[in-house]
């Protein structure tokens, strides 16, 4: 059964009306749905889910308590042994939700580390993601590394770097036989 797994940045605290129409085909279609339980995209995504009375949707957060579950579903709570508040505490629901979903569908502000760390997630282990890119006002589908690449390349340089030190500190050191996940520093070489 598909497993729809929906996240985003933070900053924003609004569905378009074409994120809205993809996510009714969500509805429509009964999928299965898990969402984090952050402001911002995952509460969005949830008083849409609620405002529908759709049920086929679990919150998962770290920790004892969801911060959110507008729609009183079930809660999956992701233990962890990181620092309550820190990044890598959520970064562990996040991990547990890639793992669950088979598809994603997020909504990047250009800079979210963590959304960005959730398509990588997905991308990993050949999940696609539908990116709503809020810069763009359209959508990106994130299948492998040159769609990766390409949204990579949306995000300004500091942001940029941000995500290639979390993911590098997800991912062991490739063997010396295979390639880097990314390419050279683009400001480094001189073509930013």
């Amino acid at each position: 059964m598909t497993c729809v797994v929906l996240g985003g940045s933070r900053h924003i605290s609004k569905l378009t009306d074409e994120v809205q129409v993809r996510l009714g085909r969500i509805v429509q279609q009964g999928f299965r749905v898990v969402v984090g339980d952050a402001n911002g995209a995952d509460k969005a995504f949830q008083k849409y889910l609620a405002d529908q009375a759709y049920e086929q949707v679990e919150v998962f957060c770290s920790g004892s308590s969801p911060r959110n579950n507008l729609g009183h579903w079930t809660c999956r709570h992701v233990t962890t042994k990181a620092r309550q508040g820190t990044f890598e505490f959520y970064a562990a629901k996040d991990q547990a939700m890639a793992k669950e979903a088979t598809v994603g569908f997020m909504l990047w502000d250009g800079e979210s580390v963590g959304t960005m760390l959730n398509v990588w997630r997905l991308m990993q282990t050949q999940k696609t993601s539908l990116v709503y890119v809020q810069s763009q006002r359209g959508f990106l589908q994130v299948r492998g590394q040159e769609d990766w690449r390409r949204l990579l390349g949306l995000a300004d340089a500091d942001a940029r770097a941000d995500i290639e030190k979390r993911i590098r500190g997800e991912t062991p050191a490739p063997p010396r036989n295979e390639l880097p996940l990314f390419g050279p520093d683009l400001d480094s070489v001189g073509l930013a």
